[in-house]
């Protein structure tokens, strides 16, 4: 927030009316035509830059949230805002401003590495663009801006999320399928409007921003009074208002509910506003939430949106408010903002309104009476290019020292879905309990508006003995929870799955599948919000936490549609990037990489990955292996363990070929043929042998539990003699060698060189008889990582970078050596507390990823499960 000319304030209020005024000494302007009201009360407040005092007072977080609350001059703390969470003044602003990782951030050394890789990708990316006129699935040309502005997202998990920013705008959107749009719609606002003896004296648009259009409206809210509070998957904002005595707490839910099955699928918000009067005097109190119809872009040009209200009382429960159709193709949706009617309250709206004009009609209509005309009927369906947008206000009165509530909800009904190929038809998950129809968002607000509360019980049952456990600290509590945002926002999917789309003939061999995906549905969700693949299997594996402890069906049904994928094969030829050789997309009994791009037709086609040809990669085929024993382990399930032992068999069978020598350790290719895509690994490696060695242990005990002797007893002879060959060959007496080459980096410390002992430890093996590395080395090799990759990098600020060489300098061999990875830090910290290694400590400055612009797949439920099991 900068210096503001008051002419140009975005009020809508003449220039020689606007007096800009200290927070302390609100001031009043006198609208014109502002018939039956009195002065409204408007406050503008100063820049950062001004001599106003810097205080901390009202920061009573006992996360400490530091610098991000040092702007908050209120001393309001809201209703029920709960202690623990990510807070934030909406004043505040950031000094580090981060950039997308472009071509500038790679050495020379590297670049010319990679110049062969460079433009063949240039000429991908102008095929792709240019010709095939799609979006590449990675568009290292236009990178979207990294911005410091998302808070939580609304919307369950699979329906499609809208997510607000920490200062209250509407700003990211997924309603298509794993496409984002980065928008902020200026429209779609909460504004507030407090009356007193029949006289409005303040209407503000809860909003810091000053934008041009709506210029009739009363921007420019002041943030140093307001604060944001998240704690997934629920947020809370406060504000304050200036010389009014009230307090206003917006509570937005969403129905994230571990182990349940339908609620969590569904596309829906819910607002909470709890109105507290501190003053001596009784009020009316108003909120009205408008929303634009569509996001104002390219999808609205064609005209034919159209808004309607309605009214829908169900088991003694009534809820009023607008829907917003828009049909555009091929994924038409309709968006329901509706409010909860009570003895206590009053719903009103306007229907249509122009969402780039100045928005006077509306202004006034709100300002004269602190409600909205409510007209009857539908408008008129848009012309070509113009925008339509409506509102929805409740209003109630507020006694003396009194508190009131209001309920609103946001609701969007996309039942039918294509995916970027316009192939083959597919239905959300919630469909199942509300309808294929498209008229399902009435009923949507309805059941969200009325079951809310329940929601919010059961949120806090899941959430409590983690916020009450003393031992652990702040940052965690926030962390664990704020973090999985991504398994909704991760462009993330949840689809119905017709019988009769399953291949008969690859899933006979697997009693339990068609059950599973029928009963539970079919899931997907990307490694990043730009890095667009369902799926990608390599990072899932650091991901799955989250997923197995609180949506274990979803997981089962995640590892069916690989078992499917594994023995499906695509033989069409394509160039790949890195070596520009020829080989087909997908070859049999090997896992594939992801599940197919959003923009194509994920499931028909797999491996939109074409960087390098992960048939070759070593450590794919292994997760599978050690994952299915990981969800076996926790879920009991034998049924899954038997339909996933013949594909388990066959990518083992499948991995073989890497041991070339025989010696019961596999070895890498002399290239990045692993998840660490740009990082070179040739021979007997410690996080691919490691992989390796744990999957064979698995493989052992699975073959014990399926009765198949012949496979323990060769399984075991792997193991033993692999087990030999690996110490022999990479441990050093500190750690174990990055891998068995001549070249410089085969003696760095990798942080992910115990990823093999962590599965192992999360499934009850590794220690005892079923140890696999010697206990000493691992906690030695722990000890090192900890001294030279996270203590001896960025003052130990930043967790653990990928590779260090053992003079405690940096391994800059490769683009990813000498980067720090949120889930690989996740999966280390969780190694370190399974060994009862307590003298390490995580850093809290990976957590909330969603501050970054730029997500991948990454969970802290490693840990939480570490912590369990310890």
């Amino acid at each position: 927030m900068g210096t503001q000319d008051p002419g140009n304030m975005g009020t809508g209020v003449p220039a020689s009316e606007q007096i800009s005024c200290a927070k302390e000494d609100p001031q009043v302007y006198c609208p014109e035509e502002t018939v039956g009201t009195k002065d409204v009360q408007v406050t503008d407040c100063k820049s950062p830059e001004d001599n106003r005092p810097q205080k901390e007072t009202g920061c009573c977080n006992p996360e400490d949230s530091g610098q991000l609350m040092a702007s908050y001059e209120g001393k309001a703390m809201g209703y029920q805002v709960p202690p623990f969470g990510w807070r934030i003044c909406l004043a505040h602003e950031f000094t580090e401003k981060r950039k997308p990782f472009q071509a500038n951030n790679v050495s020379l050394r590297n670049m010319i590495k990679h110049i062969g890789m460079g433009l063949r990708y240039l000429q991908w990316w102008y095929r792709k663009t240019q010709v095939e006129k799609k979006t590449p699935f990675i568009d290292m040309i236009n990178s979207v801006p990294l911005r410091q502005i998302y808070g939580c997202p609304l919307g369950g998990i699979g329906g499609g999320t809208i997510t607000r920013g920490w200062r209250g705008q509407f700003c990211r959107w997924q309603l298509n399928p794993g496409m984002y749009q980065h928008r902020t719609v200026i429209a779609d606002q909460f504004t507030v409007c407090l009356r007193r003896e029949g006289q409005t004296v303040y209407q503000q648009v809860l909003s810091l921003e000053r934008p041009s259009v709506l210029r009739s409206w009363n921007w420019g809210l002041c943030g140093y009074f307001a604060f944001y509070h998240a704690l997934y998957p629920r947020a809370w904002t406060v504000y304050q208002l200036p010389g009014q005595d009230v307090t206003l707490t917006c509570r937005q839910i969403t129905p994230i509910l571990p182990h349940d099955y339908q609620d969590s699928s569904l596309p829906v918000g819910v607002f909470v506003w709890d109105v507290e009067n501190e003053g001596d005097e009784a009020l009316d109190v108003s909120i009205m939430f408008s929303m634009r119809n569509g996001l104002g872009g390219g999808d609205d040009a064609p005209g034919g949106l159209w808004n309607e209200p309605f009214c829908l009382e169900h088991g003694g429960e009534t809820v009023q408010g607008l829907l917003l159709h828009h049909p555009t193709l091929p994924n038409p949706y309709t968006m329901a903002v509706a409010a909860r009617v009570t003895a206590d309250t009053t719903v009103t709206h306007i229907t249509a309104f122009d969402p780039d004009s100045t928005g006077q009609q509306v202004w006034q209509d709100l300002l004269q009476d602190g409600q909205l005309d409510s007209p009857a009927g539908q408008s008129t369906p848009t012309q070509k290019g113009v925008g339509i947008a409506g509102a929805v206000c409740v209003s109630s009165k507020l006694r003396p020292r009194g508190q009131c509530r209001l309920e609103f909800s946001l609701a969007w009904d996309m039942p039918r879905i294509l995916f970027g190929a316009k192939g083959q038809v597919h239905y959300r998950r919630y469909t199942r309990f509300f309808g294929q129809h498209g008229d399902a968002a009435p009923a949507l607000s309805h059941y969200a508006l009325c079951r809310y509360a329940e929601w919010e019980e059961r949120i806090s049952a899941w959430q409590s003995p983690v916020l009450d456990d003393r031992s652990l600290p702040a940052w965690y509590k926030s962390a664990l929870f704020n973090e999985l945002y991504f398994l909704a926002d991760g462009g993330t999917v949840w689809l119905e799955v017709r019988e009769d789309s399953l291949p008969e003939e690859l899933g006979r061999n697997m009693c339990h599948l068609c059950p599973t995906l029928r009963d539970y549905g079919r899931f997907g969700y990307l490694e990043g919000q730009e890095y667009r693949m369902y799926n990608t299997y390599d990072v899932h594996f650091y991901a799955s936490f989250a997923l197995i402890m609180l949506w274990p069906k979803l997981e089962l049904s995640l590892q069916y549609d690989m078992a499917l994928a594994t023995l499906r094969e695509d033989l069409t030829r394509r160039q790949y990037l890195m070596s520009g050789v020829m080989a087909p997309v997908k070859r049999r009994n090997v896992i594939p990489h992801d599940i197919g791009d959003p923009d194509d037709e994920p499931w028909l086609r797999v491996n939109a990955y074409l960087i390098h040809d992960t048939a070759d990669w070593k450590d794919l085929n292994l997760k599978f292996v050690l994952q299915v024993y990981r969800d076996y382990y926790l879920t009991g399930d034998q049924n899954f363990l038997k339909d996933m032992w013949p594909v388990c068999l066959a990518v083992m069978e499948s991995e073989m070929k890497f041991d070339k020598d025989h010696d019961g350790l596999i070895e890498n290719g002399g290239y990045a043929d692993q998840t660490y895509d740009g990082w070179v690994t040739t021979g007997p490696s410690a996080y691919c042998g490691g992989l390796w060695l744990a999957a064979v242990a698995v493989m052992v005990q699975m073959a014990a539990l399926c009765g198949a002797q012949d496979i323990q007893d060769k399984f075991s002879s792997i193991l033993h003699r692999g087990q030999e060959a690996y110490e022999r060959l990479l441990w050093n007496g500190r750690y174990y060698n990055y891998d068995s080459s001549s070249q410089p980096q085969s003696r760095s410390v990798m942080s992910d060189q115990c990823a093999g002992q962590w599965f192992l430890k999360a499934c009850g093996l590794g220690e005892g008889e079923t140890e696999v590395f010697p206990t000493p080395h691992v906690v030695r090799a722990l000890q090192t990582i900890f001294e030279l990759n996270v203590q001896a990098f960025a003052g130990g600020a930043m967790g653990a970078v990928n590779g260090m060489q053992p003079h405690g300098v940096p391994d800059k061999s490769s683009v990813q050596s000498d980067e720090v990875w949120v889930g690989v830090v996740y999966g280390l910290a969780a190694t370190m507390i399974q060994e009862a290694c307590l003298w390490v400590t995580v850093t809290s400055s990976t957590s909330f990823p969603l501050l970054e612009g730029k997500d991948y797949t990454a969970s802290i439920y490693p840990v939480e499960m570490a912590i369990q099991r310890v």
